[in-house]
């Protein structure tokens, strides 16, 4: 079974954000290359969205690295995969880790 993705509000605005600094950072071949990161990651998720360990047990919130310094974070609800938010893994531990 192929879970179906969606993005909440806040995934969308820390990809941008993401996507922003790394285009600063690095360019446009930087971004396009972690795109195609991204894209791989949704589809493995979205295949087998239990494949990934639960950093905050209260939200069954689920952790995808993408990078040392990025991971998506989403939720399973029902059939559908919930990607809360792209997360800088440089930042503060997540509250409620198991």
């Amino acid at each position: 079974m192929i879970f179906e993705i969606r993005f909440g509000v806040e995934a969308g605005t820390t990809y941008s954000a993401l996507a922003a600094q790394l285009n600063e950072r690095w360019g446009e071949k930087f971004v396009l290359k972690f795109e195609s990161k991204v894209k791989k990651s949704l589809i493995t998720i979205a295949s087998n969205p239990y494949l990934y360990a639960i950093v905050h047990k209260e939200m069954q919130l689920r952790k995808c690295v993408l990078h040392k310094n990025c991971s998506i974070l989403y939720t399973i609800i029902k059939d559908i995969v919930l990607v809360v938010a792209f997360w800088d893994n440089r930042q503060d531990a997540l509250d409620g880790n198991t």
